[in-house]
C-alpha cells in the first residue's frame, strides 16, 4: 500500500466520525465508497516527487462523487486518464443526486475545464502527472435537503472545527510525500486552507482561478487565466 493510500484510508476514517446537522441532509465520503478508483488515480499518477501540487477544495457532485478523482469528470477520467472502476453507493443518497459511478451522464464543469486544460496543454496524462499531481483538501460531499451542494467554507462554525483538524494533517502528510516545490490552491478557500496547514513548512504557496461555472470570471475563458496565474507564480508551461 503506498503512503498516499494510507493518507487517504486514514483520512477516510477521520472523516467517518463527524456528524453533520441542517442545513447538510446528505455526506458523501467518495474516499469510502469510490475507493477502488481514487486509489488507482493515487497509485497510477502519484508515485514520486512533484514540482506542483494543485489543491481543491472538495468533492463536486457530478466529479469526484462519481469517480473517485479529483475534479473528476467523468470523461477525462475514464477517456484521458484510462481509469474506470466498480463504484458502491452511499449509505444514503439525495435523490435528485444519486451515485451513478462511470455510469454518470452529467458534465462537472469545473473538472472538465481543469483536466480538459491539462489534455491541451500536456497531451498526455504521463507528461502532466510527471510535474503536476491534484488533491482535494476535504474529501465530502455536502448536500442540503434541496439537493444543494454546500461547499466546506459554509459548514457550521463547530463542523469545521471538527473537520478541519483531520483535513489539515492528511494535506501536510501529502505533502510531505509529493514533496512540491509549490503548492497552488485551486481558488481562495483552498489556498486559504493550505496556508494554515502548511505554515511551518516554508513552501511557496499560491493561488489559480476555480474554474466553477458560478464565477464570471471562469466563465470568460478560465483556463487562458489560470495560465497567466501558473507563469505568474514562475510555474513554467
Amino acid at each position: 500500500m503506498s503512503d498516499l493510500t494510507k493518507i487517504s484510508r486514514a483520512l477516510s476514517r477521520a472523516m467517518s466520525k463527524i456528524r453533520f446537522g441542517d442545513p447538510v441532509a446528505y455526506v458523501y465520503n467518495p474516499l469510502s465508497y469510490a475507493r477502488s478508483a481514487h486509489e488507482l488515480y493515487l497509485s497510477r499518477f502519484g508515485e514520486g516527487r512533484k514540482e506542483v501540487v494543485l489543491v481543491g477544495m472538495n468533492p463536486g457532485p457530478f466529479g469526484m462523487a462519481q469517480t473517485g478523482v479529483p475534479f473528476g469528470d467523468v470523461s477525462f477520467v475514464r477517456d484521458w486518464m484510462g481509469i474506470e472502476a466498480p463504484v458502491a453507493k452511499p449509505a444514503e443518497q439525495h435523490p435528485k443526486r444519486p451515485v451513478l459511478g462511470f455510469d454518470c451522464p452529467r458534465s462537472e464543469v469545473s473538472g472538465s475545464r481543469l483536466w480538459g486544460w491539462a489534455k491541451a496543454r500536456f497531451e498526455t496524462p504521463d507528461r502532466f502527472f510527471s510535474r503536476f499531481f491534484v488533491i482535494n483538501y476535504c474529501p465530502l460531499v455536502f448536500i442540503e435537503s434541496t439537493g444543494r451542494n454546500r461547499t466546506p467554507d459554509k459548514l457550521a462554525v463547530e463542523e469545521r472545527e471538527a473537520l478541519l483538524p483531520a483535513c489539515d494533517r492528511a494535506l501536510r502528510d501529502a505533502i510531505a510525500v509529493l514533496q512540491p516545490d509549490r503548492v497552488v490552491g485551486v481558488g481562495a478557500w483552498a489556498t486559504k486552507r493550505a496556508r494554515a496547514a502548511l505554515r511551518d513548512d516554508g513552501l511557496a504557496i499560491g493561488t489559480v482561478l476555480h474554474p466553477s461555472p458560478a464565477s464570471p470570471k471562469a466563465n470568460r475563458g478560465w483556463a487562458a487565466q489560470a495560465e497567466n496565474d501558473l507563469l505568474g507564480l514562475g510555474i513554467k508551461l
